[in-house]
């Protein structure tokens, strides 16, 4: 493809930030009280925004507080990790400046909250490349709905079989490559148990940004 317009996803696919939020959920209930968290529980949240997760906490365990708030005294608590210690992958850098210099209008399509990737992206000296960024809480969608993509496509000016769309997890590929964009698979340890489905969907794979592999 000559990519001409790119839209990110950022954990997982930009930033080593997954082992962080794995651990969020248990941790936030922890603080409340709850000693067992059900692993079914941390799997149905998985594709969720911050406040759907919220929502289902306040159901399954009667946390006082609305999803609202709940979510927001969750990403605060993230909000020091994407501040500190939260890592750029090796090698992205290097690939976003390239696109840049080659005239591709890129932006941030994610779940987490824009002040979270705004604050992170801006320490690691990567925010520029983007034309801007775009949260799932914002267009009120989750990644297992097309919403974000068309919404980052429509503030690109650009259709979807133009728009390369950059994605670590399966079930977000699935939704990208489902509604018409070009799927680039990005790996990431933490979801590995599903790499071998997300190649065989791809229009690319990327194994590794210091490597630059395709395949």
């Amino acid at each position: 493809m000559d990519k001409r317009f790119a839209i990110f996803d950022m954990d997982g696919t930009l930033v080593d930030s997954m082992p962080f939020w794995q651990n969020l959920a248990e941790e936030y209930l922890h603080s409340k009280g709850i000693a067992k968290v059900a692993p079914a529980i941390l799997d149905q949240i998985k594709p969720m925004t911050m406040t759907q997760s919220a929502a289902l906490f306040v159901r399954e365990y009667e946390l006082s507080g609305t999803p609202e708030t709940i979510a927001a005294e969750m990403n605060r608590n993230m909000e020091e990790h994407y501040k500190q210690d939260v890592p750029l992958k090796p090698g992205a850098q290097q690939y976003l400046q390239k696109l840049r210099q080659n005239g591709v209008r890129m932006c941030v399509a994610s779940a987490t909250a824009e002040p979270l990737m705004q604050a992170c992206l801006a320490r690691l000296d990567v925010l520029e490349c983007f034309d801007f960024l775009l949260s799932c809480e914002g267009v009120g969608a989750g990644k297992t709905q097309p919403d974000v993509y068309h919404a980052a496509a429509k503030k690109l000016g650009a259709v979807p079989e133009e728009i390369a769309v950059y994605e670590d997890a399966y079930y977000a590929g699935k939704t990208a490559k489902n509604a018409g964009y070009h799927l680039v698979a990005v790996y990431d340890g933490c979801a590995s148990d599903c790499w071998n489905e997300m190649r065989r969907l791809a229009d690319e794979v990327i194994c590794s940004w210091e490597e630059g592999e395709l395949i």
